[in-house]
């Protein structure tokens, strides 16, 4: 017999969201950030660098789409299928727009993410151990009403995760990793209700996930998850093909296993820790996942009479164990957040459950405190924009011009407007949530979502020009090609591979490994940082110092320029020449 359930909702509480609100409401989160802002260092640029070097025509070597490589080294997180994508685009690309087509594919990436983590609370709200409770003369949420008011909750619960903003709006294999991920959540969650698409987003979310770097963790969420889901069958007519759904399981991991096998993808980087960690993993979980791990919290607590028994309900075992592999792989890799990415559909599955259970006053609380917290953001970030532009007030202007030395701002009228327009949208969505209205129990989570959505509009807005000041690597570039003038190719020794991109995306110039000056690549450069390993190497092949040029938001980045001896005195800007001691 099923626990009781804690959820008392009326058929009131669970009107619709509506459809186009939501709809506009993703796509203003989605779009900026992947349009009209340059490449940022440096897994950003790093992964844009294996899609530039993929799209280049090579005959004869076609294997190197199953060896990805950027200035001759291969992708240490072997990930496969997102820069298959970005290449694949960027061969239709026109002249200029290759990092806006390499991106297209990582934005249907992000919005399969949202679509995933709905049809996965919806499938979820619908078991019946979910299910609120029945009243005695009727009136109780009808169950189909109910899951789609949960599924909008973990929608808006997941768009107001502070560490989705940046790491879901980068090209890279982190999110095509969250992704897939969500896939497989989904997948697993509409089992076994709808056969064919569970089949069909289990099939595409282990083998992309695969594809994608973590083979591991698509086992380990694909096996744990259909063990929940066999253990978890209640109904006795579905019961019947069980033994079918995991065989079909059983294939999809064979698959995966096979594949990552295959393709040479088992690499185990376990990061050894200590308790000390415990501290920096905890504090990367509270804000990473803020505002959604209250709610979780608050869910496990309200449910904790089936918690005890977690294995036999999905809507609390299935994101329970995907929060839980997601934890575990950040502990084990190096607390990276891009790990713990993946686990924000599952945090947003166990806040969304939380909303039938809360009280009026906790409701009430989290709407003032994200009406505050949100709408002093947007006012930092309009008042930052005002003294960039004016001057005033005086102490902004003064800091930004510290922290980036030699922006110089611009105005756009777009970027204004549409600042403008999502600042005016917010005030009216506070006057109506703060009005009197029908109540409904997706909104607790219309602020902190929209506020979210807000935050990062503006940024992406109306700080674009700074931010791709400080984050890119285009103006050290266009310095440098100041120095080197019309060269299409540059020597390099000691370069990052985001550095070496920066060349090959912002400069156009073809790379070649350090070796003798020669007239087709007169020039060479190099990471300051790595001097000592190469000064020898250098003097010995002729190069001498032409000038140092620093990153302009960054005094640790600094690229120095060499030019054959023979042509460039050592000491033509005043540099010591480099010598073997």
């Amino acid at each position: 017999m099923n626990l009781p359930t804690p959820a008392i909702v009326a058929q009131s509480a669970v009107r619709r969201l509506p459809r186009l609100a939501l709809l506009l409401l993703c796509v203003a989160y989605v779009l900026p950030g992947f349009w009209g802002r340059s490449p940022w260092k440096s897994q950003d640029l790093e992964a844009l660098g294996y899609m530039l070097q993929l799209a280049q025509p090579a005959l004869g070597e076609a294997s190197r789409w199953l060896r990805p490589t950027l200035l001759g080294q291969q992708d240490p997180q072997l990930a496969l299928l997102p820069y298959w994508l970005g290449a694949g685009f960027l061969q239709w690309a026109p002249a200029g727009w290759e990092d806006v087509f390499a991106r297209m594919p990582f934005m249907g990436m992000l919005g399969l993410t949202l679509a995933a983590t709905w049809y996965a609370v919806y499938a979820l709200a619908r078991h019946p151990a979910a299910q609120p409770v029945a009243f005695a003369f009727g009136g109780e949420a009808k169950p189909g009403d109910y899951a789609r008011a949960l599924a909008d909750g973990g929608l808006l619960a997941l768009l107001a995760c502070l560490g989705l903003a940046r790491l879901a709006h980068e090209a890279t294999p982190a999110l095509s990793q969250l992704c897939f991920a969500s896939l497989i959540f989904a997948g697993l969650a509409t089992l076994p209700r709808w056969r064919v698409y569970c089949g069909l987003a289990l099939g595409m979310g282990m083998l992309g996930l695969t594809l994608s770097g973590a083979p591991s963790v698509a086992l380990w969420l694909g096996v744990g998850g259909s063990l929940i889901r066999a253990v978890a069958n209640h109904d006795p007519a579905l019961g019947r093909m069980r033994m079918l759904d995991l065989g079909l399981l059983a294939l999809l991991c064979l698959l995966c296993i096979t594949t990552a096998g295959a393709l040479d993808l088992w690499r185990w980087r376990v990061v050894p820790h200590t308790m000390v960690d415990v501290h920096i993993l905890a504090k990367l979980m509270l804000w990473f996942t803020w505002p959604a791990w209250p709610l979780a919290l608050w869910s496990l607590w309200r449910w904790r009479a089936q918690l005890s028994q977690a294995w036999r309900y999905p809507h609390l075992a299935l994101p329970l164990w995907f929060v839980a592999v997601t934890a575990g792989a950040t502990w084990l890799t190096g607390l990276s957040d891009r790990a713990l990415l993946l686990a924000l559909p599952g945090v947003a599955a166990l806040a969304a459950f939380a909303l039938p259970t809360l009280k009026r006053s906790l409701g009430a609380l989290i709407d003032w405190f994200t009406l505050l917290f949100f709408s002093f953001c947007a006012l930092t970030i309009w008042v930052i924009w005002v003294a960039m532009q004016t001057g005033f007030p005086a102490k902004p202007a003064a800091n930004v011009a510290k922290l980036a030395p030699g922006f110089v701002p611009e105005f756009s009228a777009m970027a204004f407007a549409l600042a403008l327009l999502a600042t005016l949208a917010w005030a009216w969505l506070v006057k109506w949530r703060i009005g009197h209205h029908r109540a409904a129990i997706w909104k607790s989570m219309v602020l902190p979502a929209a506020g979210a959505a807000l935050c990062w509009l503006l940024l992406m807005s109306l700080w674009l020009p700074l931010l791709d000041f400080a984050r890119s690597y285009g103006p050290l570039v266009q310095k440098i090609q100041g120095i080197t003038g019309s060269a299409t190719c540059l020597q390099y020794a000691g370069l990052s591979q985001a550095q070496g991109t920066a060349f090959l995306f912002h400069g156009k110039v073809r790379l070649q490994p350090l070796q003798r000056p020669d007239s087709d690549c007169p020039w060479l450069i190099m990471d300051e940082k790595n001097l000592p390993l190469l000064s020898d190497k250098i003097n010995k092949l002729g190069w001498d110092p032409v000038v140092t040029v620093q990153r302009p938001a960054d005094r640790n980045e600094r690229i120095l320029v060499f030019r054959s001896a023979k042509e460039q005195s050592p000491d033509a800007l005043g540099l010591p020449a480099l010598t073997s001691d």
